[in-house]
């Protein structure tokens, strides 16, 4: 039973998780393929400080908020569903994908229909934001990856984890569940173990810190989680070399680079990590994730999930907050999550439901 406080901080969270990844998405894409050095002569010694243009205005989103927004849109119609009797997420989710996919190749959501819910009748939304190939490749037919039989079996991209910290915040789950319905999810597009064990690993992080846990702590969690996978040992020591350099010093650049570039899923979540730890607040972290020569977009997006769960929404800088492109999107299924998670079945039952709840996220 969630008490009103405990309902409010939740939702607080919720709200600061997804708002943060896409302030932090929006921060690094202006620069994602600069060299760090190509980023500190266009934009000074401390490299970005603020928004830069990109997509044709500031504050704009990149595929990595496109797919984290889809994800949450599964998950609670996914939990919809459930009263019909089918209760298979992962399908869920990946229909939520396949929705996606079809906002970067229409030109409008004119030919959507009733069942593909609200957010797919986005306008906003059907933009093409450098979608991650193996992302479009994973989805364009309606064979779903599994991890048995996943899609892209070479690819350990960045695209898992920037899209996976919605998985975490199902703090009703028992954080095994979460892992497992992350890695199956990942591998519907990206079925090299690294690019779906280092999503598993980042959405534990997000549901330990969304259960009011330390940093380091949940990500002591996700190693103990990842030792009992095979094919673990990227992603392990990737995670164990953002809290090594946590220890080595003063926060840097450079040091951020050591990390690697970001394009592959440990790596990206590596520095997202990284960052996170050593952030002096939301806006010293999330600066210190987008200036990097590699994906900065989706480093900045990784570090903004952990650290708007971590604060709640009201840390995030308000200027970036209200200069971030699709905020009321953002918000507006931030809270319908929220709401599914504490008070569904106020919503929605086998008997009775709320028929506006159903025109948002059908059950068909």
């Amino acid at each position: 039973m969630w008490g009103r406080t405990e309902q409010q901080d939740f939702r607080s969270r919720v709200r600061g998780c997804l708002l943060g990844g896409a302030i932090g998405d929006a921060l690094g894409a202006g620069v994602e393929f600069d060299s760090l050095s190509a980023i500190r002569e266009a934009h000074g010694a401390a490299g970005v400080t603020d928004y830069v243009p990109a997509y044709g205005r500031r504050g704009a989103i990149t595929d990595d908020t496109q797919m984290t927004l889809f994800t949450t849109d599964g998950l609670i119609r996914a939990h919809v569903r459930r009263d019909t009797g089918a209760w298979h997420p992962p399908t869920d989710v990946h229909a939520a994908y396949r929705r996606w996919a079809v906002t970067q190749r229409d030109w409008g959501p004119d030919e959507r229909k009733e069942e593909d819910g609200w957010l797919a009748r986005e306008e906003w939304l059907y933009a093409q934001r450098s979608p991650g190939k193996t992302c479009l490749s994973g989805l364009s037919d309606e064979r779903m990856g599994t991890l048995e039989s996943p899609k892209n079996p070479e690819s350990k991209g960045c695209g898992t984890v920037m899209r996976s910290a919605p998985f975490g915040l199902l703090v009703g789950w028992e954080p095994q569940l979460v892992f497992q319905l992350s890695v199956e999810c990942a591998a519907q597009t990206h079925g090299h173990p690294t690019g779906y064990l280092a999503a598993g690993a980042f959405s534990v992080i997000v549901h330990a810190l969304a259960r009011k846990d330390s940093l380091d702590h949940a990500v002591q969690k996700a190693l103990a989680m990842l030792a009992t996978r095979p094919d673990h040992e990227e992603t392990t020591d990737a995670l164990k070399r953002a809290l090594g350099a946590m220890r080595q010093g003063m926060p840097s650049a450079e040091r951020v680079e050591a990390l690697g570039k970001g394009w592959t899923a440990e790596e990206a979540l590596s520095i997202g990590v990284y960052c996170a730890l050593v952030a002096e607040d939301v806006r010293h972290g999330l600066l210190l994730a987008v200036n990097h020569g590699g994906d900065s977009d989706s480093t900045g997006s990784v570090c903004g999930n952990l650290l708007g769960t971590i604060h709640g929404e009201t840390a995030l800088p308000p200027a970036w907050v209200a200069e971030l492109e699709g905020r009321a999107t953002v918000l507006e299924l931030a809270d319908d999550f929220a709401m599914e998670m504490t008070q569904g079945p106020a919503l929605h039952a086998p008997g009775a439901a709320s028929q506006a709840w159903l025109a948002r996220y059908p059950r068909a």
